[in-house]
């Protein structure tokens, strides 16, 4: 989830503009469920888990 909460510097917030939309609408939806299920202490399920061989950097080919 690194790519997913680190936005702090100029270059990441600039590499967020640069997202297609599709990419941008999925990153919200996901900082929105963590916040959500969050609020009401509770865990992703479990069949909605990324297992760390399919999760990808997404926003590094956009940093460069």
């Amino acid at each position: 989830m690194q790519d997913g909460i680190i936005y702090g510097n100029d270059d990441m917030k600039e590499t967020i503009r640069r997202l297609p939309e599709n990419f941008y609408n999925n990153r919200m939806f996901h900082i929105k469920r963590a916040l959500n299920l969050t609020m009401k202490q509770q865990i992703v399920p479990k069949e909605h888990w990324t297992k760390c061989e399919e999760y990808k950097f997404y926003l590094e080919p956009y940093l460069k």
